[in-house]
């Protein structure tokens, strides 16, 4: 197991790097230029030549990835050309943001899609089966920008229960700690900033957690299915064993590795995918904070914000391949 976790840590370098060199071609490729963009389209062409020039963006390609490299493997990802700070100080807050976001989701996400799941299998073909199953398509089908807006509409605008945007009460900001502002809220011991910070995350971890939700909630019910008419299954009933231990005990159990499959990819793609939930709701997450790099043509800004988004979806992969020997003691590792 030791050997194989190593193995797939060293298996992450070239996947980094191949990354790194696909992200850093990409960005040079974006039309525009970022000294023209900060200076304004009334530059004159010797002040636009004079900041190309102080930000290296003159010299040849394999010269700037070169440096990029070589500042990234002393843990520098770089200064943002818009603000001039060093993205190390900017990135992490925003990640923190979107971190935040992005479990409150994945949590919503997976303790109703498999409990309806679950449900839905154990009552198969009923009523509750059939509303569970076109919720769920629904789920899926539905586009998350729509479903924010609708949200926002019908919560925020309509019954004025939750803010429309924002992470905080700006009468009443919170002093980071963590940046986790649940976590800061509760260390501060403050009871109604926690409340508030509540309330501005309801709205997009519910919209960035439908689909993820619906996909759960489908790929349980397939799994439970297959795995109820198992011998085994038929005995534990048979031996008289109540039907909640049985469905939650026996079958969940088994049932649960392909569940865990979608659970970690959809944990990955939240993380990246944010974008439009961030931008729908104004919340300052790496989503945001990457898409508002990508409008100035901030390129430090934006290859660094998607390889720190890249590295933390294949650990991701990395943790849930790993966990599978965890939920079923048949699989070794060597």
């Amino acid at each position: 197991m030791m050997s194989y976790t190593i193995r797939r840590f060293l298996m992450l370098i070239p996947v980094l790097f191949g990354m790194s060199i696909i992200v850093f071609s990409i960005v040079r490729a974006i039309p525009g230029d970022p000294a023209q963009t900060i200076l304004g389209t009334k530059a004159s062409p010797e002040a636009i030549a004079n900041l190309r020039e102080s930000l290296g963006l003159d010299n040849p390609f394999f010269v700037q990835y070169g440096t990029y490299i070589k500042d990234l493997l002393t843990g520098d990802l770089g200064t943002s050309i818009r603000t001039g700070t060093p993205i190390n100080e900017e990135i992490w807050t925003a990640l923190a943001a979107t971190a935040e976001l992005t479990i409150v989701a994945m949590i919503i996400a997976i303790v109703i899609g498999l409990n309806a799941g679950v449900i839905s299998a154990w009552f198969r073909n009923s009523w509750f089966d059939y509303v569970i199953m076109v919720l769920a398509l629904v789920g899926i089908s539905m586009p998350i920008f729509w479903l924010g807006l609708m949200l926002q509409y019908q919560f925020a605008v309509d019954l004025g229960w939750l803010p429309t945007n924002g992470r905080e009460d700006i009468r009443n900001p919170i002093d980071a700690i963590t940046n986790f502002f649940l976590i800061d809220t509760l260390i501060h011991g403050n009871f109604s900033q926690f409340m508030a910070a509540v309330k501005h995350l309801l709205l997009p971890a519910i919209a960035l957690g439908t689909i993820p939700m619906a996909m759960i909630a489908r790929m349980t019910r397939s799994s439970m299915l297959g795995v109820m008419g198992s011998d085994y299954i038929r005995t534990a009933r048979a031996k008289g064993q109540k039907m909640f231990w049985v469905v939650y005990k026996h079958a969940f159990k088994n049932a649960f590795i392909p569940v865990l499959t979608v659970i970690g990819i959809q944990s990955g793609l939240l993380l990246g995918g944010a974008i439009l939930t961030e931008t729908i709701f104004g919340w300052p997450g790496i989503g945001r904070y990457i898409y508002d790099a990508i409008q100035s043509r901030d390129y430090p800004v934006v290859q660094s914000g998607i390889l720190v988004i890249a590295t933390i979806f294949v650990l991701i992969n990395l943790i849930v391949d790993l966990l599978y020997a965890v939920f079923d003691p048949r699989i070794k590792y060597r």
